[in-house]
This record gives structure tokens, C-alpha cells and sequence, in this order.
């Protein structure tokens, strides 16, 4: 997989975020959880968050660390491969910036987002531009990674899967031939180890998600 080769299939990403979200982004690109703590001062344990965190940045810039409220421990720990504990899972998702390939595969977090009483905004993406300068961090995964709701799928160290070299056809056979899923997959969420600096140079849009 290349990135023109990928970028062909899911030409744009999508991010929901707080509202006004997109002015960081500018600033700083964008930021994992656990960096975006960094820089704020604020200690990150590896807990579930039932509420976004807000935060300021040594420059004055508002954010948000993004809750886990879709996320039960308790379920966590049933599903998880590779000896991993909960608390590892969350240090992997808070080493992550998270996106999604389509934008109809992030309502449900905006359906919650709307439960919580966020006020939020798509940020969508131009995913050649985004995802070049960091292919050898970027990875997709089969699944939502970061909740646990009705039925959660099994997942260990395999599920965020490299995509520099990656053979896609055998990765949407993978689960299929392994016996947990009838069908293909398909990527659920796109995801980067680490910060996107210039993400903001590759922002195409903010829209009010209302």
C-alpha cells in the first residue's frame, strides 16, 4: 500500500472535535492525547476519561483531551489478545491521533459527543497531503479501538496495522480467515503513532456539527 494508493480509495479523513478545535491545529498540527498533556503541564494516567479534559497550551491555545466515555474497562479486559491489560490499551490509543476514513463512520461518537453536551466540529482532511509526510507511522485498524459497546471485538497488538507495505487484500481477509468475522474488512479508523505536525496545512474544511 502507498499513499497515493490509499489516498485513491479514502480520498479525504475526518476528525470530530471541540468546537474552535481548528485554530490548535493550525498552531500545532495535529497532537495524541498523551503529547497534547505533555505540553499542557498535565499528568495522563491510563485511565478511562468518562469526560473531555480541557487544557491550555504554554502559548494560550484551548484544547481538549477527548473523553473515553465509549469505553467500558470491564469489557476492555474480556477482549483484549497479547497479554495486554487495559491500561496498556490506553497508552496505545493515548500514543494516537485518530481519524476516521468516512464521515458516516463518526456519527455514532457525535451522537455521544451530543449526549455529553459538546459542542463539535468536523474537521476534514486531504488525506495524500496528511498522510505522506508520516506514512511510516500511519496504520488503520478494523474497528472502533476506543470503545467497548454491544458485542466488542476482540483486539491486541495486530489490530492498528502498519500501512507502509501493507498487502490490503490479505489485511480485509485477515480476521475472516482467522474465524471472527464472516466478511472483508474494511479500515474503521485511520490512526498516526505520534504528533502530525503540518497537519493544518492539509485542513480543507471546518463544519459546525450540528
Amino acid at each position: 500500500m502507498t499513499p497515493g494508493a490509499f489516498a485513491a480509495r479514502h480520498p479525504r479523513l475526518y476528525r470530530l472535535a471541540a468546537r474552535g478545535a481548528a485554530e490548535g491545529v493550525r498552531r500545532h498540527g495535529l497532537l495524541p492525547a498523551a503529547e497534547l498533556a505533555r505540553r499542557a503541564g498535565a499528568d495522563l494516567p491510563p485511565e478511562r476519561r468518562p469526560r473531555a479534559v480541557p487544557l491550555r497550551l504554554p502559548d494560550g491555545t484551548a484544547a481538549v483531551l477527548t473523553d473515553n466515555a465509549p469505553l467500558s474497562l470491564a469489557r476492555l479486559a474480556r477482549v483484549l489478545d497479547d497479554g495486554l491489560c487495559p491500561a496498556d490499551w490506553m497508552r496505545m490509543l493515548n500514543a494516537r491521533v485518530f481519524l476516521w476514513p468516512a464521515r458516516p463512520l463518526g456519527l455514532g461518537n457525535l451522537n455521544a459527543r451530543r449526549r455529553l453536551g459538546y459542542e463539535s466540529e468536523w474537521q476534514v482532511f486531504d488525506t495524500l497531503g496528511l498522510l505522506s509526510p508520516v506514512w511510516d507511522r500511519a496504520e488503520i485498524a478494523p474497528i472502533n479501538t476506543g470503545a467497548t459497546v454491544r458485542a466488542p471485538a476482540r483486539r491486541g497488538l495486530a489490530t492498528f496495522a502498519p500501512l507502509a507495505g501493507l498487502d490490503f487484500a490479505a489485511w480485509r481477509r485477515a480476521r475472516r480467515e482467522a474465524g471472527t468475522r464472516k466478511g472483508l474488512d474494511t479500515p474503521k479508523e485511520v490512526t498516526v503513532r505520534g504528533a502530525i505536525p503540518d497537519a493544518g496545512a492539509h485542513l480543507l474544511a471546518v463544519e459546525p456539527a450540528d
